[in-house]
């Protein structure tokens, strides 16, 4: 086919995922010229095309086989972005779906807006959305990365402009957090971004199988390594003052208690212990002022780490640090900071005010 409004990216690695599903769910109702292309990661594309079924004779669809032996989405995604020629790609796991007209709407906001990226609503199977990120109120184009708390979507799945972000890849060769710096690039840059509010949008299944590289269980060194990319000076040094805060903010709140959390679960190794301190470390060192903006109870476990790293006192810090009845919850670090836009109580407010 020509080159296509809209390339979409769906990787796999296994014929036992319901990859017809997904490429069904993308062409099934979408109008503007759309092209799949299913990145065959480490297996024969006969497997995948048996899958697929009468959906190989579509010209819309093609197969497109990566072997390089490394347990990582980011080597597929990544072969998809370099062969896209579309105006726009955008990211399609093989478990996931569109809900119908999801296309359609997007390129229509992206056409409204004169949109570099178009956020999409998350939804999970059966159909709650996502509540992030937590945008001004009432706010749904020309968008701000600081202002709209944009990092809280790691990763962006919907439209993202190939003749403004063309060159933006996933970190290579990491199985988890590979996407933080595709997100985190977009967000932090003076790109025109959307949002769709409450059109269809991407439709997340619990349906994957245990050999997901992405969330089996990992040493916290492992699952930390995306920070040697975002905290790197080459990108780490284009981003503003306001936007390092934001950004730090934001790993703590998230990557560092998600860590901790699995490593806790797993039995709190020192190793783990170890790198999560030197995370923490790292990212207050990106923003000092990050550790004042959390909670207080976030900003307890952050001095924890960064100390004797109690494992008794770590697990009862975060078994307790999403029950807002509790003012440490509720309350930032430092009281100097209570009407920051991160700190928790307008974080709160602007996450139950999305609908």
């Amino acid at each position: 086919m020509t080159d296509p409004v809209i390339d979409v990216i769906i990787p796999v690695h296994t014929d036992r995922r319901p990859i017809a599903r997904a490429v069904a769910s993308v062409l099934t109702t979408a109008s503007v010229a759309t092209r799949v292309t299913v990145v065959c990661h480490n297996v024969p594309t006969e497997q995948i095309a048996a899958v697929l079924g009468s959906w190989t004779e579509d010209e819309r669809v093609r197969l497109v086989e990566l072997r390089d032996g490394i347990p990582s989405p980011a080597g597929p995604l990544n072969a998809g972005l370099e062969a896209a020629t579309g105006e726009f790609t955008a990211l399609l796991g093989s478990d996931d779906e569109y809900e119908p007209g999801a296309i359609d709407a997007w390129v229509a906001v992206a056409r409204r807006d004169e949109a570099d990226v178009v956020i999409p609503p998350l939804r999970n199977a059966p159909g709650a959305k996502t509540r992030s990120p937590a945008v001004r109120p009432f706010r749904t184009r020309k968008l701000n990365g600081v202002r709209d708390r944009l990092a809280y979507r790691t990763v962006q799945l919907g439209l993202v402009s190939r003749d403004r972000f063309g060159n933006v890849r996933m970190a290579s060769g990491l199985r988890t957090g590979e996407d933080v710096i595709q997100g985190a690039s977009l967000w932090y840059s003076n790109a025109r971004i959307s949002l769709v509010q409450g059109g269809p949008g991407y439709l997340i299944h619990d349906d994957e199988p245990a050999d997901r590289s992405s969330s089996s269980a990992k040493p916290a060194a492992e699952s930390l390594l995306f920070l040697d990319g975002v905290l790197a000076p080459e990108f780490a040094s284009t981003l503003t003052p306001a936007q390092r805060e934001s950004f730090a903010v934001k790993l703590l709140r998230t990557h560092i208690m998600d860590v901790l959390g699995a490593s806790l679960r797993a039995g709190g190794l020192p190793e783990d212990l170890v790198a999560l301190s030197d995370g923490v470390r790292r990212i207050v060192g990106l923003a000092p002022t990050a550790a004042r903006i959390v909670s207080r109870r976030d900003a307890r476990i952050v001095s924890e780490l960064l100390g004797s790293a109690d494992t008794v006192r770590l697990a009862s810090e975060l078994a307790i640090r999403k029950d807002y009845r509790r003012p440490g919850n509720i309350l930032p670090a430092s009281n100097r900071r209570l009407l920051h836009r991160e700190a928790p109580p307008r974080y709160l407010a602007a996450t139950a005010l999305m609908r």
